[in-house]
């Protein structure tokens, strides 16, 4: 039986707090005063310093946890944000206080000349931007290194749930586990400051396959080989066809092989992995490091510093919660910086203290239905 299908039932999280503002203080938040754009602050006084841009919902693979079953309707191409109006937003953000921005889609590289706007963003360290970074499923990534490098990309997050090439065209619906993993290697080798290895771990479908990513890309390798707890997104099946496999499952399924040794949060605690060094049980350690991402059961809503852009160009101030503010249309009506910094202040004064629990989350997006909940290929992560 191909696990994909089973059913299975939706096990909320107990740990995630929900998302009224009441709640605040289960994160150590209290209400510092309205919404600022200058130092990009929320209601909280949390600074966003993290943009994440996605520059299109196309991808070259159809993984189950990012696209519903049946697909997207795509965007016409005049919806899409052009490369110079991702650059005027992004050097606005910039000139806010965003001092790293990553580039995701659905997959980035499938996006034509993607080089050119790379040097684009790339060109705004003159400006304040410190890192520069991209996740990608890697399977265009080695030809398009190169340009990658000279642009200043920092670092790559690369997508790999699995090294099976069975159970990799199961998930993604595509051919490519070889591919994926000559690039994850030549990336270790090409002189980016990070490389880091993306798996979304489901029960029953790789949940056993936890210690030999580890050992496949940290044991010899400068990667953080990170771990990410399976979330529900609109037409994902999560809690229906497939389940979530918990952040201490995860630690245990790694223990049990493996020695961890704790460092807390990435980015100086306000990252979103937390990551440990790790050691075979005879003490060898590896050159790299593990993280666990777990969005669901451990939230790390805090010390959240991140913000989307969306392909189409709308504002979202939290991966998980649907609000959103339309950017394109003040944009190609000749707003100004001010006036679009206005909407930027709007959208932090909006934003929770935390996200709901998965299974409400779930609930919420299936009432709100498909035109009204986007799925993760739709917002980019």
């Amino acid at each position: 039986m191909d696990p994909l299908r089973l059913t299975l039932a939706v096990v909320p999280s107990s740990g995630a707090v929900p998302m009224d503002a009441e709640t605040a203080a289960a994160y150590g938040l209290t209400v510092r005063g309205d919404a600022r754009a200058h130092g990009l602050l929320d209601r909280y006084g949390r600074g966003h310093t993290y943009l994440r841009i996605s520059v299109t919902e196309r991808c070259n693979l159809r993984c189950r946890y990012c696209m519903p079953e049946e697909g997207v309707q795509l965007l016409p191409k005049d919806h899409l944000l052009s490369y110079e109006e991702i650059e005027r937003l992004a050097s606005l953000f910039v000139r806010l206080g965003v001092r790293k921005i990553r580039l995701t889609g659905g997959e980035p590289l499938v996006r034509r000349d993607i080089d050119d706007l790379i040097a684009r963003i790339g060109a705004l360290k003159a400006h304040g931007l410190e890192r520069l970074m991209m996740t990608s499923n890697a399977l265009l990534l080695r030809q398009h290194m190169p340009a990658l490098l000279r642009a200043g990309m920092d670092a790559v997050n690369l997508s790999l749930d699995t090294l099976r090439p069975d159970r990799f065209l199961r998930i993604t619906g595509r051919e490519g586990c070889e591919e994926t993993i000559a690039a994850i290697h030549a990336a270790a080798h090409a002189g980016f400051r990070k490389v880091k290895v993306n798996a979304v771990v489901m029960k029953g479908v790789n949940d056993d396959e936890l210690v030999d990513l580890a050992r496949a890309f940290a044991r010899e390798l400068p990667i953080e080989m990170r771990y990410i707890e399976y979330m529900p997104f609109e037409g994902n099946g999560w809690g229906e066809e497939l389940e979530m496999f918990p952040a201490v499952s995860i630690r245990a399924r790694l223990e049990e092989e493996l020695r961890l040794e704790p460092l807390g949060l990435n980015d100086g605690g306000a990252g979103t992995a937390l990551v440990y060094y790790e050691f075979e049980r005879d003490g060898r350690p590896f050159r790299g490091q593990i993280g666990i991402i777990s969005s669901m059961t451990e939230p790390f809503c805090g010390t959240c510093n991140r913000m989307r852009l969306t392909a189409d160009g709308h504002f979202r101030w939290c991966l998980l919660d649907e609000g959103e503010i339309d950017l394109r249309a003040p944009l190609r009506a000749a707003a100004s910086d001010d006036e679009l910094a206005v909407l930027l202040e709007e959208g932090l004064r909006r934003k929770r203290a935390g996200h709901a629990p998965a299974a409400v989350l779930k609930e919420t997006q299936r009432a709100a239905g498909p035109a009204h909940a986007r799925s993760m290929i739709r917002i980019g992560g």
